[in-house]
């Protein structure tokens, strides 16, 4: 198995366990900023693998960049009030778009993208291991 394949693999396990603890958080947990925070953390973490799925060979910097660039994005996004109106009319989508810009939000975007992307950097093999 090739390491781009290997690094494939443990982003998808990574985005599959990411959306199951989510789901889980969102739907048993109590609405609580602990709860919050947690869904913060994981939504950077989705991103992060779903950006290593499609470009298996990007530096985890990069990633990183993507991964707290979007989130960010979607963040400022939720000022408009759109994600707020469409999970009014389709409550899942509030699972990727959010509703209410909170500037805390950003913050722990920011820790768990810097976080995975550091695991990222430590666990991949050398470049010349590429081949």
């Amino acid at each position: 198995m090739t390491p781009a394949t290997r690094r494939r693999a443990a982003a998808l396990v990574a985005a599959v366990v990411s959306v199951g603890m989510g789901l889980g958080i969102h739907l048993l947990a109590p609405d609580t900023a602990a709860s919050d925070v947690a869904g913060d953390l994981l939504y950077p973490l989705l991103v992060y693998a779903l950006v290593v799925l499609v470009g298996p060979r990007l530096p985890a910097v990069a990633v990183s960049a993507v991964t707290l660039g979007w989130c960010v994005a979607v963040e400022a996004f939720q000022v408009t009030g759109l994600p707020a109106e469409w999970a009014a009319a389709f409550p899942p989508v509030v699972l990727v778009f959010g509703t209410v810009f909170d500037p805390r939000d950003i913050a722990v975007y920011a820790v768990a993208a810097i976080g995975a992307g550091l695991v990222d950097a430590f666990t991949r093999p050398r470049r010349e291991d590429w081949g």
